[in-house]
């Protein structure tokens, strides 16, 4: 079943019963005026067990201890926006697999030379996606194609920033830009960049919440990476193995851009769209499949490496 993906950007009250979230909205609930009623139908009602992530984006929402203690429960995903709309906080439950020790002890005990072979793999596979999202968009990719066939172990010729440097240059050079010439020729991608560096921010943090939540519910330490080792970091392995899943997030920040054009602030319409990242399909040996669950068969395929069971990671390729 497809976790649903919900979003509150309006004051809200969200509270527990029954096992589902029940949402209420304040101006109806301190209206003395309407009917009692009308305040119950007013509210609605979704079951915990069908939700996947939670997208929290007004100071004024009052959420309930027992709900966020079942969505914890039911390794739901609570992400947290700032001032600014962006997403910038995520909850994730500490517990989230009956075999839990067993499988951080082989995840603590990987060797070196198994990490950068799996490193290897989800390089060449991210790469080998941005290519056939260059494709997709009658962008040449033949610059692409030699780099994802060489990656070496570890990747200790870069191939991963050499490829970025080129699809980065060229992603968006179909597109025009405000000032009439093309996209790709003035976009540089940073964080704090200009637009639409929002939209992929946006975007991106969606996919590292659906990709930790899926780590934490295959038994295994979300800060661990396979490559990144950050210290300040809590999620460095979503960050390791969301690398192949980019280009789908490319993919529709690309469609909205054709659509909407470009904006500084992203209007209601876009994040709408952003917000099915998780559950856009995917194809994963030669089946379509929801992002959402792809990262989970990703994860447990993690585990069954660290255990020796198999040799190679499972990664979506591009459509």
């Amino acid at each position: 079943m497809i976790k649903r993906t919900l979003y509150f950007g309006n004051p809200s009250y969200l509270s527990l019963s029954n096992a589902q979230l029940v949402l209420r909205l304040p101006e109806v609930e301190k209206n003395d005026t309407v009917p009692e009623h009308f305040k119950k139908e007013a509210s609605a009602s979704i079951p915990v067990e069908d939700i996947g992530i939670v997208v929290l984006d007004h100071k004024q929402i009052t959420i309930t201890q027992a709900l966020i203690e079942a969505m914890l429960e039911n390794n739901v995903a609570l992400i947290t926006c700032d001032s600014t709309h962006h997403p910038t906080g995520l909850m994730l439950p500490l517990c989230g697999n009956t075999i839990q020790n067993e499988r951080f002890r082989a995840q603590l005990d990987a060797t070196e030379p198994l990490k950068k072979q799996l490193w290897a793999q989800t390089i060449s596979q991210k790469i080998k996606n941005q290519a056939a999202m260059f494709g997709s968009r009658d962008i040449d990719n033949n610059y692409l194609i030699p780099l994802y066939r060489n990656v070496k172990s570890g990747d200790p010729d870069n191939c991963e920033a050499t490829a970025a440097a080129y699809y980065w240059g060229n992603i968006f050079s179909n597109l025009p830009s405000p000032s009439g010439e093309g996209l790709g020729v003035r976009f540089k991608r940073f964080r704090e960049g200009l637009p639409p560096n929002n939209y992929l921010n946006y975007g991106y943090a969606l996919l590292r919440a659906t990709m930790a939540r899926s780590i934490v519910g295959a038994g295994l330490l979300p800060t661990l990476g396979i490559f990144h080792h950050n210290r300040y970091n809590a999620y460095c392995l979503a960050d390791d193995l969301m690398e192949p899943y980019r280009p789908y997030v490319d993919k529709v920040v690309y469609s909205i851009i054709e659509e909407h054009g470009i904006n500084e602030d992203i209007p209601k319409e876009i994040k709408a769209v952003l917000l099915k990242i998780p559950a856009m399909d995917v194809l994963m040996e030669g089946e379509k499949s929801p992002l959402m669950n792809a990262t989970q068969r990703t994860a447990v395929s993690l585990v069954k490496c660290f255990n020796g069971e198999q040799r190679r990671l499972v990664y979506p390729e591009f459509i």
